[in-house]
C-alpha cells in the first residue's frame, strides 16, 4: 500500500492505518529528516526479522537503530545519559544525528550492541514522530539503500514503492527525502566520538 501523507500535517486517519499496520506486525517504509527509512513496531520481533532479510542481513549481526518521538521517551530504553552528553541532545534534537548511548533491560536485544548499546533518533520530520507516539513503542530505522554503486539511497517514494511494495506493508509517501544519512555519535563512554559523518555537524551543538 502506498500512502501520501502531508510532510508538516499527517492526517489522523492515515496514522491510524499505520499505527495498526505496526501492532499487527507490519513492516513499512517511512520518512525521515535524512533518507527514507525501512522499519517495524521494535516489539514486533517477526517483524524485525523480516526487515533483517530485506536488507540481506542476519538480525544478530544488524545494527538497527530506534526512532523516540521526544527525549523524554529515552529514559525508558537508556541508562542514565550523562549530563554533557544530555545538554548536546537537548540543542541538537530533533535533529539529524543517530546517538549510540547504553541501553537498559527495556531494549529487545536485537538492538543491542554486544556491548549493551543502541542507536537512537529523533528526526526532525513529524511523520515518524507522530507515528511513534500514537504507537507508544519506538519504531526501528534502518536506511533504504540504491543498489546503484554511485547513488547510495533512493530519494523517491513512487520509486521506492515500486521497488519494494512487494516486500512491505506500507510505503509512505510525504515527497523526496535527502540522500545523505544521519551523523552517527558515539556516547558510550565520557568522550562523544563521531563514528559517521552524515547530514548533521554535531560541533555546531558542543
Amino acid at each position: 500500500m502506498l500512502i501520501k501523507i502531508h510532510p508538516d500535517n499527517p492526517g489522523e486517519r492515515h496514522l491510524k492505518i499505520i499505527t495498526d499496520c505496526l501492532q499487527s506486525g507490519g513492516v513499512i517504509i517511512y520518512p525521515t529528516d535524512t533518507v527514507y527509512g525501512l522499519g517495524c513496531d521494535i516489539k514486533q520481533i517477526r517483524a524485525v526479522d523480516r526487515v533483517a532479510q530485506i536488507k540481506g542481513i542476519k538480525r544478530e549481526k544488524a545494527n538497527f537503530s530506534i526512532i523516540c518521538h521526544s527525549l523524554s521517551q529515552l529514559s525508558g530504553f537508556t541508562k542514565p545519559i550523562p549530563n554533557h552528553t544530555f545538554k548536546v541532545m537537548r540543542r541538537s534534537l530533533p535533529g539529524p544525528f543517530t546517538f549510540i548511548l547504553n541501553a537498559n533491560s527495556e531494549v529487545p536485544h536485537v538492538f543491542q550492541s554486544r556491548k549493551k548499546s543502541v542507536g537512537i533518533r529523533i528526526p526532525d520530520h513529524k511523520v515518524p514522530r507522530m507515528i511513534v507516539e500514537r504507537l507508544g513503542n519506538p519504531i526501528m530505522t534502518t536506511s533504504i539503500h540504491h543498489e546503484d554503486e554511485i547513488v547510495d539511497y533512493l530519494t523517491d517514494p513512487e520509486l521506492i514503492y515500486e521497488k519494494f511494495h512487494k516486500l512491505v506493508d506500507i510505503v509512505i509517501d510525504s515527497g523526496p527525502c535527502g540522500n545523505v544519512p544521519s551523523t552517527v555519535i558515539d556516547c558510550t563512554s565520557e568522550a562523544m566520538i563521531v563514528i559517521r559523518q552524515g547530514k548533521g555537524l554535531i560541533e555546531n551543538y558542543l
